[in-house]
């Protein structure tokens, strides 16, 4: 008999959804003043190819092969020809460490038990039926003039379209298709998910910040119904307070804290409840907290461990004076509690666990200062080094468990980088990663040799092999989809959320039940309103979407999250 070596599978598996695509902004063709929009996704393509390519400049191993790892492998052949399933795009790099999936994998909102369970309601899926028929109708408001949105939502910082739906629900199941990959056998156990529209903004039915639906909380879910992972560590490493999830977290702690007392008053076992640590690291003087709201703050600034079944650590960023300063004082001390938090409460049982991070990347220092407007940065070699001590606490608790989600980032360099290093972190094994890969030299030698001119190939700059490589490698996974056509501009609301006006009595069912519901909610936005002149729909190439743009010929709405004074530039955040 004949003995078959099966090829060590890639430990780290990162997942694009072309669906994310779909979700554009329809109120007008200019979307120069757009700043969260999924065409930012190409830039995090970007970091992931460059990351490959370095790996296999490091190891000396093979590069982009289409279909599974090792085409000879007599398993995957033979599932191959029984054509089960759609073969993925899979990009091996390093030794064979990282593996990129094209995902199709998608959801029905009204019909998937994990997103009901985040965001369903007892007496029928009100939320979420009313932000299916808001997508539905969404062109043909637009065409009448009409703002997508209703009053009563942050219309600064929320647009759908039709096909938004297609797009949330094929981020919710690349989410949960990573989550079967890090706890099924067959690849290994961590995983990255470059989706948009983001999420930890979104509560059970409180849609701000650019979230409709909270992917990491589902995901989180979906792990606990179909794979019995009675315990999660959320790590929330964005700008802004993930205000969503931590709600969410809450209602999910405080209903197994009364399980547990029921259990413990009757003695009769159940499953084991449903437990979630969330811990978040951010800068309190961005949204939500910007206006210096006092419930948003005081949820922002929370630390409970233990008492009354909650399990919440709220760290704030700091100004630092340099990388040493950083990594001496911040990282080394406050900084730690994030982690240490956590792995506290993962020595209290013995139950299954899986770690998630909420990765955003615009407290990067490359985050133009539109969004990062109060100095509190983290270095780009953050996002590796936090990937890097994550995965040792996931190794020693959650059997090296391990789901990254695209959170936040809306400077093309930011994501660019803060990808590359995250990717880097999460699949390092034996070799040592350069930190000077993500320099600003490099950074410009990428954003050079893949930039995409209107109308014109890439450029040919590729003088070293590691270049070429990050190339071929972003041609393999890279979709130019073109940017439709768009009714006219309809401005968004300058109410604060908080203050709004009474629903107009001419107001659509939808539109009642939306405002009813927002009115949970405490996310403060202002905008700015002007007219826009309508100019032809490109996409914009790597780096284009952050050029600086003449201010004085021509004035374009900017939304900011800012109450008193707003800056001479406002912009929109999450």
């Amino acid at each position: 008999m004949t003995s078959l070596t099966l090829p060590q599978p890639p430990q780290t598996t990162v997942f694009f959804q072309d669906k994310c695509l779909d979700h554009r902004f329809i109120r007008s063709s200019d979307v120069s003043n757009v700043v969260e929009r999924p065409q930012r996704i190409r830039a995090v393509k970007t970091g992931v190819a460059a990351a490959i390519a370095r790996f296999e400049q490091l190891n000396a191993s093979n590069g982009v092969q289409r279909g599974p790892p090792d085409p000879e492998d007599a398993l995957m052949n033979a599932l191959k020809r029984l054509n089960i399933g759609e073969e993925p795009v899979s990009v091996s790099g390093g030794q064979n460490v990282i593996r990129v999936v094209m995902s199709t994998r998608t959801v029905n909102l009204l019909s998937n038990e994990a997103v009901k369970y985040i965001h369903g309601d007892i007496e029928g899926d009100v939320y979420l039926e009313k932000l299916i028929d808001l997508a539905r109708e969404s062109r043909e408001k637009v065409a009448r003039g009409e703002c997508e949105i209703p009053d009563g939502l942050p219309r600064g910082d929320l647009y759908l379209c039709p096909e938004s739906i297609d797009a949330i629900q094929g981020a919710v199941g690349t989410v949960c298709e990573a989550v079967d990959t890090v706890l099924e056998a067959g690849f290994g156990p961590r995983a990255f998910v470059a989706i948009r529209p983001p999420g930890h903004h979104c509560g059970e039915d409180t849609p701000s910040g650019f979230c409709f639906v909270n992917n990491v909380a589902i995901g989180a879910a979906h792990a606990y119904l179909r794979h019995d992972v009675s315990r999660a560590v959320i790590l929330d490493i964005d700008l802004h307070h993930g205000n969503g999830t931590q709600a969410i977290a809450w209602q999910i702690n405080e209903e197994a804290y009364r399980k547990t007392l029921e259990v413990a008053a009757s003695g009769i076992a159940e499953k084991p409840p449903f437990q979630v640590y969330y811990g978040s690291i951010h800068d309190p003087l961005s949204y939500p907290c910007e206006d210096g709201n006092a419930s948003m703050l005081q949820a922002a600034s929370v630390s409970l461990h233990g008492s009354h079944g909650q399990h919440i650590e709220n760290v704030h960023l700091s100004e630092y004076s340099s990388e040493a300063d950083f990594w001496d004082r911040l990282y080394s001390g406050p900084y730690r509690r994030l982690l240490e938090k956590a792995e506290e409460f993962l020595k209290k049982g013995e139950r299954e666990a899986i770690v998630f991070i909420s990765a955003g990347f615009d407290a990067s220092e490359h985050e133009g200062e539109h969004m990062s407007r109060h100095g509190r940065k983290l270095p780009t070699a953050y996002y590796k080094r936090f990937a890097r001590d994550a995965r040792a606490m996931a190794d020693k608790y959650a059997k090296g468990r391990i789901v990254s989600v695209l959170e936040g980032g809306y400077s093309d360099r930011a994501l660019c980088s803060g990808a590359m290093a995250h990717v880097l972190g999460l699949a390092e094994e034996n070799s040592e990663v350069d930190e000077s890969w993500w320099s600003v030299e490099n950074l410009v030698k990428i954003e050079k040799a893949t930039q995409k001119r209107r109308g014109a190939r890439a450029s040919n700059f590729v003088p070293e092999k590691w270049l070429e490589r990050t190339v071929a490698i972003l041609s393999t996974i890279n979709v130019h989809p073109s940017p439709p056509t768009s009714p006219k501009y309809i401005p968004p609301s300058t109410m604060v959320l908080r203050n709004r006006s009474k629903v107009s009595p001419n107001a659509s069912e939808t539109e009642r039940s939306f405002s009813s519901a927002s009115r949970k909610s405490h996310s403060g936005v202002i905008t700015t309103k002007s007219d826009v002149p309508k100019k032809e729909a490109v996409e914009p190439a790597l780096g284009e979407l952050d050029a600086p743009r003449d201010e004085t010929s021509k004035k374009l709405p900017r939304v900011i999250l800012k109450v008193n004074p707003p800056p001479e530039v406002p912009h929109s955040e999450t």
